[in-house]
């Protein structure tokens, strides 16, 4: 899913968060936010590590033509995992910032955004026909030769 959805449909998510709950604090409604959209962030690692480059117009043109050659393979009936890997997106990374929330509060409120983020990937996947090229788990890519 393109940034401008994460953060369209975080802001939107946020709101409701707001609506229903309005006693939580402020601060907590922007950390749902902000980590709702800055999960990305290991996208533009990813691509700053691959092109060298550290211009966010120049990772976002990489991200895209990964996107355009997948949709090319997919065409052509080939299936295979997205070249790169995207850490703040396993599923472990997600259990351990639910679980460091017991100490601070405000990994609670991120580690809903960021799982409100892999849902709306997930989603995007689906409908893509995409959801194979992912990979959720930390040690099942360690594990990869």
């Amino acid at each position: 899913m393109f940034p401008r959805w994460h953060i369209i449909l975080g802001a939107i998510f946020t709101a409701v968060i707001w609506l229903v709950a309005p006693q939580i604090n402020f601060s907590y409604l922007v950390l749902i936010f902000l980590s709702s959209v800055l999960i990305d962030l290991d996208h533009y690692i990813c691509a700053v590590k691959n092109t060298k480059k550290l211009s966010l117009k120049n990772a976002i043109t990489h991200c895209e033509k990964l996107f355009l050659n997948q949709k090319k393979e997919i065409s052509k009936g080939i299936r295979r995992k997205f070249p790169e890997f995207h850490f703040f997106h396993t599923i472990e990374f997600h259990i351990l910032l639910g679980l460091l929330s017991v100490f601070w509060i405000g990994l609670f409120y991120i580690f809903i955004g960021m799982v409100f983020h892999s849902l709306l990937d997930i989603f995007s996947m689906i409908r893509d026909n995409t959801f194979h090229s992912r990979e959720f788990f930390f040690f099942n890519w360690l594990r990869k030769p």
